[in-house]
């Protein structure tokens, strides 16, 4: 049993009480009576509206089935329905033009655009590789992905292959010549960059000399400006270093002695207490808080064991560089931190009422990862910190519709009062992946305009949160053919149409989903342009070297000029995105249904396993064809709600359900083979609690 503390009619578990008291307040100008005092104050009064709006969730759905149990698909007229969501409530009157007013948002929010990684909180390692993700080695991120071939004797084999890094090389030239190209030559030529006062002169073996071809993109150097360290460059905003470094066996080896290229990577990092952990009790939620104090005071550390050594990570600083006429210029080091909270529906057993009732995730989380937070705002000018604007960023996901997203707001207010903190200090992401948030995009932006700093899609939940809302009203698609189905690409579209025309441009980010293939860094160069192309300013990755190599993305386009084109676009339809993806035909054959299943199932079977013995919330996981994937909670809600609507609607069996089943836990438990800590599932299915 959780021991606990009794105080100011809370049931506090003691290891969180304690966390919090020696921990988190010893550091901070507050009085723990007070701190307590105020807590409890602020569960009592949002707690029973955050049950409120839970039931109104429910209504609304109970009523939505009704509807669709009354209206069968072959009586559907897509008019009645859109009538019938205005008439309860469902979708509400558009609010009319306005700007958010977001102030005091940072650069890597509001003005500059690049690659943002997600990662669970509650593995410092991870945690910490993130943060330093700031800046990357393109030559690393290169030469250990696909992006080049292994042909031709290229093989990453032993510690250095000359033949492959002359591959490596010849594509990082390529990016020379894309972002700062010279006024004529290439960087392919070049045999020596020297730096003065006056600019860069490139030369080339024939004796030749060139400049840039737009000077003001260098920004500075280190070392000396004779022997230059590093020189750093500008591109759409986005910052990277040409590394020279007279030791090293690649500048040696190198005609103009470039030992690397350093590019300005992950601009931003969510720290997840949501779906990529899995945090159930007190016990969890101190680790997760744990660490996000260490982040905030810049304190957090990790003994990583690599080969025969133990490596202590740490965060990195900030770098300091000098401009042509000799001035301090500093560039941060670290990628801005949001964390991402719980949705509403959730509860916890760290904190109870007086009566024993869970108190709401949500409500504690705000609490507790703002007052953490302040540990950054007090930091000197002198620190690195978080944000140098002195602002909090907190993304809030799964929020139906805009009552949801006020009640947030109001929160988020509420804290900022108990914390003396000035108002909307407290910034705000909205994850656009609930359906009645999507049809309300527009009124959900207002309900927290003046302190919104960013929105995104999310393809997973949302796809999920489609099937569950019109679970009756007929069988789905197949999971591949719901992509190619006209509301995607009007949910998708829609985000940016209303992000823009609410003024986030300039002022928040519009966000685009995740890579999900770590190991698929060619095909992710190739095709996740297009969340620029779409209009986001930012794109989630999986790891610090896909977000390296999405950051060449930026240096090819420029967002905030091309945004600037997408407002002249005719918006996205709502009949479109309220248009259900029901199958056409459901006249599946046995295999096709059992193909859906093994799919599903699989997915499902391969996260949990790790999710529930091992405590694993986000992690590579094989899927039916044995590529991994970046899952986490969300690839449990699609896979599982797609099961759901075809046992309602007839398409497949319990029977077939159990059996596919088993037959994939057996696949799964030979996918894991090599994890050390695994427990098969098939060897006892009803003693395999994952099971």
């Amino acid at each position: 049993m959780q021991q606990r503390q009794i105080i100011h009619n809370l049931q506090v578990a003691t290891c969180l009480y304690d966390f919090i008291e020696d921990e988190v307040l010893k550091g901070l100008p507050i009085n723990s009576t007070n701190f307590w005092d105020d807590f409890s104050a602020l569960i009592t009064q949002y707690m029973p509206e955050n049950k409120q709006l839970l039931d109104t969730r429910k209504s609304l759905q109970q009523q939505i089935d009704t509807w669709h149990q009354q209206h069968p698909a072959s009586q559907f007229s897509q008019q009645a329905y859109k009538d019938f969501l205005n008439e309860i409530g469902y979708i509400i009157q558009t609010v009319d033009d306005f700007s958010i007013s977001t102030r005091q948002v940072d650069d890597e929010v509001a003005t500059m655009a690049g690659p943002q990684l997600v990662v669970p909180i509650m593995n410092a390692r991870f945690a910490l590789n993130a943060v330093n993700a700031r800046w990357g080695s393109l030559y690393d991120a290169i030469y250990g992905s696909d992006v080049v071939s292994e042909e031709d004797g290229a093989e990453k084999r032993g510690k250095y292959n000359p033949i492959r890094g002359k591959k490596v090389i010849h594509f990082a030239r390529q990016f020379l010549d894309q972002s700062i190209p010279l006024l004529f030559g290439s960087h392919q030529d070049a045999v020596n960059y020297q730096l003065s006062s006056t600019g860069l002169t490139v030369l080339f073996a024939d004796q030749q000399q060139t400049r840039l071809a737009s000077p003001e993109k260098l920004q500075g150097y280190t070392g000396t400006i004779e022997q230059p360290e590093a020189i750093l460059f500008v591109n759409n905003g986005l910052h990277f270093e040409i590394n020279f470094d007279s030791s090293n066996a690649i500048a040696l080896s190198d005609a103009a002695g470039i030992s690397d290229i350093t590019l300005e990577s992950a601009l931003s990092t969510i720290m997840d207490c949501e779906d990529s952990v899995a945090a159930v009790d007190a016990d969890d939620k101190v680790v997760a808080y744990r660490n996000w104090l260490g982040l905030n005071r810049g304190d957090l550390t990790e003994q990583v064991q690599k080969h025969d050594r133990v490596i202590k990570r740490v965060m990195a600083n900030d770098r300091h560089y000098r401009d042509l006429s000799g001035l301090e210029i500093t560039r941060k080091g670290r990628s801005l931190m949001f964390i991402r909270n719980v949705g509403h529906l959730m509860t916890n057993n760290c904190i109870l009422t007086k009566d024993g009732q869970e108190v709401p995730e949500g409500i504690i989380d705000t609490m507790i990862t703002a007052t953490i937070a302040l540990y950054d705002l007090q930091k000197s000018s002198s620190q690195s910190r978080n944000s140098n604007t002195g602002s909090i960023y907190i993304v809030k996901p799964k929020m139906h519709g805009p009552e949801e997203v006020d009640f947030t707001n109001r929160l988020f207010a509420e804290v900022e009062r108990i914390l003396t903190l000035a108002p909307n200090t407290i910034k705000m992401g909205i994850m656009d992946e609930e359906r009645r948030t999507s049809v309300n995009l527009k009124n959900c932006i207002y309900a927290a305009k003046d302190r919104v700093a960013f929105i995104n899609t999310g393809f997973l939940d949302r796809t999920g949160d489609e099937i569950h809302t019109s679970m009756s009203a007929g069988a789905m698609e197949r999971k591949a053919d719901i992509k190619l189905t006209p509301w995607i690409s009007a949910y998708e579209d829609n985000n940016v149409d209303v992000g823009l025309a609410c003024g986030l441009s300039g002022k928040a980010q519009i966000g685009k989903g995740m890579w999900p293939i770590p190991d698929q860094m060619a095909s992710m160069l190739n095709l996740k342009i297009t969340h620029l192309q779409a209009g986001a300013n930012t794109a989630w990755v999986p790891s610090p070297t896909a977000a390296t190599l999405h950051a060449i993305h930026y240096h090819q386009v420029n967002v905030f000029q091309l945004q600037k084109q997408l407002q002249r676009r005719k918006p996205a339809k709502l009949d479109d995105i309220l248009t259900i993806p029901l199958a056409k035909n459901t006249a599946w054959n046995e295999q096709q249904v059992l193909e859906e299943l093994a799919n599903n199932v699989q997915g499902i079977l391969g996260y949990v396993v790790r999710w529930i013995d091992q405590g694993i919330g986000c992690s590579k996981v094989p899927d039916i064809n044995n590529v991994g994937l970046m899952e986490d909670r969300a690839t449990l809600r699609i896979s599982s709600q797609h099961i759901a609507n075809w046992l309602k609607h007839g398409i497949c069996s319990k029977q077939q359900v159990m059996t596919v089943l088993e037959r994939m836990a057996a696949i799964v438990d030979e996918q894991n083979i090599n994890d050390k800590q695994y427990q098969p599932m098939s060897t006892d299915f009803s003693h395999s609690i994952a099971f």
